[in-house]
């Protein structure tokens, strides 16, 4: 199992959009949770939102109603539907894929791509 693979970013206009791709191995004997973090210079790095092959996704208030995360059928690429974007979402997002630990072929572990920027601009 390997690193997941961010694409998609870039810079846009305030109001704009963008759609971030995660592209992340997995075992197909395995479940996974699969989520967005951001990290603006000088802030935490925060949640954004995730999907989980248990079932449901979860976004963080701020980009409720903004943003939508999916998957392909076969669940190895995840995307961000990032929709009238603000400044605020300025920020490195990361892809982090969490192999569930359910015995005796998935250990469990959690995975982190590198990221990639997007810049909103007024």
């Amino acid at each position: 199992q390997g690193q997941p693979v961010e694409s998609g970013g870039g810079s846009v206009q305030v109001g704009g959009s963008l759609r971030l791709s995660c592209t992340a191995p997995r075992n197909s004997r395995c479940k996974y949770h699969r989520t967005w973090y951001r990290q603006a210079p000088g802030k935490e790095r925060e949640f954004v939102s995730s999907i989980s092959e248990l079932g449901g996704e979860v976004y963080a208030d701020s980009v409720k109603d903004r943003f939508a995360i999916s998957q392909d059928d076969d669940k190895i690429t995840t995307y961000l539907q990032m929709n009238n974007l603000k400044l605020e979402d300025t920020a490195m997002y990361y892809c982090q894929s969490e192999q569930l630990g359910i015995p005796p072929f998935c250990p469990g572990r959690t995975d982190w791509g590198q990221g990639t920027q997007v810049t909103v601009s007024s």
